[in-house]
């Protein structure tokens, strides 16, 4: 059976890659990254994730702790609040304070190289350029250039072998994304997005809202807890 690494971080949308990838045929190989965000428990979600495809047994959560020694995020350092939606923060730039340096490349990274061990010829992950929030690697642009590096920086690569990066859900709305995911029956009661990780969903934050502006938009409604709507 042919094999797909998926970067699995709790949240929608990359569950909702985790749906398409076994809707494609590929056996699961989830990878999650517990880098010091303040949304922590999204890991927990990733495990109930993996487990609900039944491969928890290939599920790897790797540290990136350094991250959070780094700071420079809303979402790494404690000191920086989240804002909510439609503010980008206390720094005056289109890039919003949650946008953690450097994150999509080292997870991609990181990626790659279980996909040569594990033999996977594509990695998941769930980036998108429509709803996103001005991440400099959620573009297409962003993921081109990678894939390029893998092609010159890998054994499979230089041999010849598939090794590629899917982006199903680049160019999709949030709605789009979730009626594809509930199609699929991707559990979305098993996720998180909200940024500042409690029990309950803030329903204020940029993650929060556009999750919610989905759903509605959908035509569906969202099976998580929130602390207000």
């Amino acid at each position: 059976m042919k094999k797909a690494v998926v970067i699995l971080s709790g949240g929608l949308d990359s569950t909702t890659c985790m749906g398409i990838a076994r809707d494609k045929g590929y056996e699961l190989y989830p990878i999650t990254f517990d880098y010091g965000q303040r949304h922590k428990s999204e890991i927990e979600n990733a495990r109930q994730v993996a487990a609900h495809y039944g491969v928890q047994d290939r599920h790897k959560v790797i540290s990136l702790g350094f991250l959070k020694d780094f700071g420079g995020s809303a979402l790494t350092d404690e000191s920086i609040d989240v804002p909510p939606a439609g503010e980008s923060g206390p720094v005056d730039s289109d890039i919003p304070v949650t946008y953690v340096p450097g994150r999509n490349l080292l997870f991609l990274s990181i990626a790659t190289s279980y996909a040569e061990v594990t033999g996977a010829e594509a990695i998941y992950i769930g980036v998108n350029a429509m709803d996103y929030s001005g991440y400099p690697d959620c573009r297409p642009e962003f993921i081109h250039k990678v894939e390029e590096v893998m092609a010159l920086a890998t054994r499979v690569g230089v041999e010849g072998g598939p090794l590629h990066i899917e982006t199903p859900l680049i160019m999709w709305t949030k709605a789009e994304i979730i009626q594809e995911g509930l199609r699929l029956g991707v559990p979305y009661e098993l996720t998180t997005s909200c940024y500042n990780g409690q029990a309950e969903a803030c329903g204020e934050c940029d993650s929060c809202r556009l999750r919610l502006k989905g759903f509605a938009e959908a035509g569906s409604s969202d099976p998580i807890p929130y602390k207000q709507k």
